[in-house]
């Protein structure tokens, strides 16, 4: 019979274009999470500074005293706040030389994003009496330059056009993936900024704000712009606030373009998904015309022959959903567990595709596939009730 593969051929559409809508999904949600991740992990969800420059990294000093630091930590979105500070170097080894941003940071840093992508040696500590010679830097630093934990170099630091020297030893070093920041920046005391450009203990090339959750980005701007907004130091610096998505706009920019993405293979698979299943229906109808005929000529009506055709059209479209959940959700679980598929991070900013799927994800992919299903069947079924009795009984 005609109808067996262009049953198979409508339940393989349906399944097939239900997995790529539940991968599409987790692979977007789950790169846009692991980029923005990194981001903030450099460099926080919101920052406080005198200045921003992304050329060049170098800080103007404000004035950050306990008081600022306890009204900021008090709001409600707040997770954690800490000092930083930002300087332009050069490393310079025997055999080769690399650029950097030497990243100072204080005693209430927070090491949980470099403790996680640590891949050797450890962290270290900042006291308020010693500056702190250790660092940790990037496997991409490491392999550039020939550094292993325990190592010294040198970094050269060019301040009102006079070079000056600081000897600092390798702690632990890193990797996130993110080569486009991995090979920039070194973690050491900020004191080393401080004395470079001759600040004052209290003050630091800004403040890191971290927030609880990512959607609450704008609430806590608001927040934190209500107590830093139009407030100068004691010097007469002002204060500067912006968050993770103005200090790297082009990311974020690329990063919200995915969306459209998503929407487009939605679109598509709905579709390719939805034509197979109606060509099948149309195909059931075609073959049980001399059916459908009998039926009307004992008595039954329009609507009672089409509840037949759609109910079991909609079991076919069950049942190539299950099949598609089955391999969509199997395929998510394969890469995020095991990362078989890889990708360049030079380009993708990560080493493997990303997954992050939620169970609410996959009841709307499934609730847009079986709503889409229901409305685009329902319109052919409506050839049923253009089938004349009389005709359709020596239909062959």
């Amino acid at each position: 019979m005609v109808s067996r593969p262009a049953v198979r051929i409508g339940i393989g559409g349906i399944a097939t274009g239900l997995a790529v809508m539940i991968l599409a999904v987790a692979i977007v949600i789950g790169f846009k999470q692991e980029v923005r991740n990194k981001l903030i992990g450099f460099g926080s969800h919101i920052q406080i500074g005198a200045s921003f420059n992304n050329q060049t990294y170098e800080t103007e000093p404000i004035t950050i005293d306990s008081i600022l630091i306890e009204k900021i930590a008090a709001i409600a979105e707040v997770k954690h706040v800490q000092r930083f500070a930002t300087q332009p170097g050069i490393i310079k080894t025997e055999e080769n030389f690399q650029g950097i941003v030497l990243k100072g940071i204080d005693n209430d840093f927070d090491w949980n994003f470099f403790k996680s992508n640590l891949v050797e040696g450890d962290i270290f500590q900042i006291t308020d009496t010693v500056t702190e010679k250790k660092v940790i830097i990037s496997q991409k630093l490491s392999d550039l330059l020939q550094l292993r934990v325990g190592d010294d170099f040198l970094t050269y630091f060019i301040i009102d056009g006079k070079v000056r020297v600081r000897p600092f030893t390798v702690q632990g070093i890193y990797s996130t993936g993110f080569n486009e920041y991995d090979k920039l920046f070194i973690i050491g005391d900020i004191k080393h900024i401080r004395r470079l450009n001759n600040w004052e203990e209290d003050q630091a090339g800004g403040i890191e704000i971290l927030i609880r959750d990512y959607d609450d980005l704008n609430s806590a701007y608001e927040h934190v712009f209500e107590i830093i907004g139009n407030r100068f130091d004691q010097y007469g610096s002002s204060y500067f606030l912006r968050t993770i998505k103005q200090l790297n706009p082009q990311i974020f920019s690329w990063l919200d373009l995915l969306d459209i993405n998503v929407v487009i293979i939605l679109i598509l698979m709905t579709l390719v998904a939805g034509f197979t299943i109606i060509s099948g229906l149309l195909i059931l109808i075609l073959e049980r015309t001399n059916m459908i005929g009998i039926l009307k000529a004992l008595g039954a009506d329009n609507w009672s022959i089409r509840k037949i055709f759609l109910y079991h059209s909609y079991f076919l479209v069950g049942k190539g959903m299950i099949i598609g959940n089955i391999v969509g959700i199997s395929i998510c679980f394969i890469q995020d567990h095991f990362g078989i598929i890889s990708l360049d991070p030079n380009v993708y900013y990560v080493d493997t595709v990303p997954i992050y799927l939620t169970i609410p994800s996959i009841l709307l992919i499934n609730v847009w596939t079986l709503a889409a299903a229901v409305l685009m069947l329902t319109g052919p079924s409506y050839i049923i009730t253009k089938i004349s009795p009389a005709k359709s009984i020596k239909f062959e």
